[in-house]
């Protein structure tokens, strides 16, 4: 009795052993990724399954559906998450979603410094570093050339040069950006409110006093590249994929860094808590951040890259209008996004609708 049970005992545990190893070596061939459209091409995708002989499932998602994913189930379910980096630390310290970045198996090599270290200011929570830098964009001025030397920063928006040929949106990139024009630093005064306050109060004012020149406030991007194309729009504030698109449709419409400096938005890496594969993680990470690769997330998002010297694969007609927006101090001088503390957005909202509402 007692030796069969010693043998049956035996068996399930070896059957249990051959499971656990089994499943293992199944989940160490496969990355879980969640991320936005266009950041996982279907070729690259093949090529590092290719390469490397890691499945990848590709979960597509936004800012709010990846949070709302891996606070559901503590950090679990995926292996590598693509939030953007302002979107990190107060997630992080909430609910504890994510595992800090080892950046001893980064390739840092092949990443614009001051975006990796962008990527560390706003991401790092208690000495360590919770997001690598992926994807970015900016927030800058879209300008036909006929008002090209008149249009050079946010507040020129309201040079009665362009009066009733004018949009920007309603929205805080506006207020960030005219606030830096005005040779003030909100993003300085983000953990003083009575001095963001006293920011708001002073670029208020100046929206106000804009008005007249603004044609409409835009509310969506198709609406805008359409009053661009007619010519209805000369200058407007807008996000750089967009003046890029138009500049291919038409080379007197282009994308301007602002003087005071474009916004900008990272997306990221970030490793949730309870991933699996943290291997093929970095491995992703290293394999997509090559120049010749990461050219080809930029080709199927419209979106560059942090990986250095990609835009030399670039499509040409992108590249180009990628390299007249931006000279290397356009780049170091971009105002990249921090974490909002709570509490900021409200103020904002209220000063935009007493925008809307003035006479």
């Amino acid at each position: 009795m007692g030796s069969r049970t010693a043998r049956t005992s035996a068996l399930l545990g070896s059957t249990f052993l051959a499971a656990v190893t089994f499943s293992g070596s199944l989940s160490a061939q496969e990355l879980r990724l969640i991320t936005w459209g266009g950041y996982a091409p279907d070729d690259v995708v093949a090529q590092f399954e290719e390469e490397t002989g890691i499945d990848v499932k590709v979960t597509l998602s936004n800012n709010e559906d990846m949070i709302s994913k891996l606070r559901a189930t503590g950090g679990a379910g995926f292996d590598l998450a693509q939030p953007s980096q302002d979107r990190i630390v107060g997630v992080q310290r909430q609910f504890n979603i994510y595992k800090p970045i080892d950046f001893s198996r980064i390739n840092t090599d092949q990443l614009q410094p001051s975006m990796v270290k962008a990527t560390q200011d706003s991401t790092g929570l208690d000495g360590k570093y919770y997001g690598v830098p992926s994807v970015w964009g900016t927030s800058g001025l879209i300008v036909h050339s006929s008002v090209a030397d008149t249009v050079t920063d946010y507040t020129d928006l309201c040079d009665p040069a362009v009066a009733g040929k004018v949009s920007y949106r309603l929205k805080r990139p506006t207020l960030i950006g005219f606030a830096f024009a005005m040779g003030m630093d909100p993003f300085a005064a983000y953990n003083d409110r009575d001095e963001y306050e006293s920011i708001l109060a002073k670029v208020e004012d100046k929206l106000i006093d804009c008005k007249s020149n603004v044609k409409t406030y835009w509310t969506g991007g198709d609406q805008l590249l359409a009053l661009l194309r007619t010519g209805e729009v000369t200058a407007a504030m807008a996000w750089d994929a967009g003046g890029w698109k138009l500049n291919a449709e038409n080379p007197e419409i282009r994308f301007v860094a602002p003087d005071s400096g474009a916004l900008g938005w990272i997306d990221t890496f970030a490793i949730p808590r309870r991933s699996e594969n943290e291997d093929a993680a970095y491995q992703w990470i290293n394999f997509v951040m090559q120049p010749e690769i990461a050219a080809r997330i930029t080709n199927a998002s419209g979106n560059f890259t942090a990986s250095k010297g990609a835009d030399e694969f670039v499509r040409t007609e992108l590249r180009d209008a990628y390299r007249a927006s931006f000279s290397d101090q356009a780049i170091n001088n971009i105002k990249w996004y921090p974490p909002v503390p709570p509490g900021l957005e409200t103020l904002e909202g209220q000063v935009l609708d007493r925008v809307q509402a003035a006479n």
